[in-house]
């Protein structure tokens, strides 16, 4: 997640990829494919698997800087997996990076796209577990458990590069969709996904949060501020995302969850830059619909960018991913249709 600016900071050209990802990365070198679980949402979201997980953010868990050797390495695994799972691969390079794109042709209604995404980029000198290689693994498995899907509409899935330097492989993509035409129907950025606490008062939120965001407030309040829920922050277009997701999120075993739907000023006030620090707001400037799918970061994590502490793996809530994981995949399957 990109690190805001000013004081809201203090608020807590394409081409074909076929290279290999890394041998030990779960699910990589030919490892056992996802078989009939994209069969209807609620298969696709048993099929979910939290040691996938795990082992994917083993591996990227570390400093990848754009340019880097493990910045490469995470790039080259995005690419085979999407390869590897029956996606068409595509290398989206501009002016300054890589985005690594997968899509699945929609069956019967397919120019209009389902997108799903995470940035694979982060900062020097810090491992970035929570931030992002939680929604890199989240997206990695997305593929995994859609190895045989048949949508009636097209999904394409994204590792977007730059996000750290302010959402700038996002930024070209979504200009680019733009101006081709693309009819995106829906978008979300999977970030920063891994932190949870039953601890009373592990919540922090913005200045301000309690007086234009009333009732999830409330909410946040009589659960004594803990911080064990995911939030679903996105624009009025993509209500529809943002309703299926709280009611996967809802089923059995499924994550709490706090919508932050915004009016359409909202998304382009100063005062909550906060709720733009990833790349859906890229979308939200071209005027897509678009959510962010996000345990709050520094709202809740002191590791948040290593400021105080590692961002490590060891730190992270798996069950908690791996929940989260499966509501996004439901939410998924219902945009898609089968």
């Amino acid at each position: 997640m990109a690190l805001a600016l000013g004081a809201a900071a203090l608020l807590g050209c394409s081409e074909t990829g076929k290279s290999g990802g890394p041998s030990g990365a779960a699910g990589s070198g030919g490892a056992a494919g996802s078989g009939g679980c994209a069969a209807s949402a609620e298969a696709a979201m048993r099929c979910v698997e939290e040691e996938r997980l795990k082992q994917d953010i083993l591996f990227i868990a570390q400093p990848r800087p754009p340019k880097s050797a493990h910045w490469q390495a995470v790039q080259d695994l995005c690419a085979s997996r999407f390869q590897q799972y029956g996606f068409t691969v595509e290398l989206h390079r501009y002016a300054t990076g890589v985005n690594v794109i997968g899509r699945r042709q929609g069956k019967t209604t397919p120019s209009e796209q389902v997108v799903v995404s995470a940035h694979y980029d982060h900062i020097a000198d810090c491992a970035g577990a929570d931030d992002n290689a939680t929604g890199v693994a989240a997206l990695l498995e997305t593929a995994r458990v859609f190895e045989h899907l048949q949508p009636a509409r097209s999904l394409v899935l994204a590792c977007w590069d730059e996000e750290e330097l302010g959402l700038i492989g996002s930024a070209a993509y979504a200009k680019a969709a733009k101006e081709r035409g693309d009819d995106i129907v829906s978008m979300v950025s999977l970030e920063t996904m891994g932190v949870k606490s039953d601890e009373p008062n592990s919540q922090a939120m913005p200045a301000g949060f309690n007086l234009l965001f009333g009732e999830q407030f409330a909410q946040l309040q009589a659960n004594d501020m803990r911080a064990d829920f995911v939030a679903i922050i996105g624009n009025p277009a993509a209500q529809p995302l943002a309703t299926a997701l709280q009611t996967r999120a809802s089923a059995d075993q499924g994550p709490p969850s706090i919508p932050l739907m915004l009016t359409e000023d909202q998304t382009k006030s100063a005062l909550l830059i906060d709720l733009r620090r990833s790349d859906h707001a890229s979308f939200w400037a071209q005027g897509y619909p678009g959510v962010m799918l996000t345990d709050t970061a520094n709202f809740r994590y002191p590791q948040y960018h290593c400021l105080d502490g590692n961002d490590e793996p060891e730190l992270l809530h798996y069950g908690f991913l791996t929940s989260v994981t499966r509501a996004h995949v439901g939410a998924t399957v219902d945009l898609l249709g089968l």
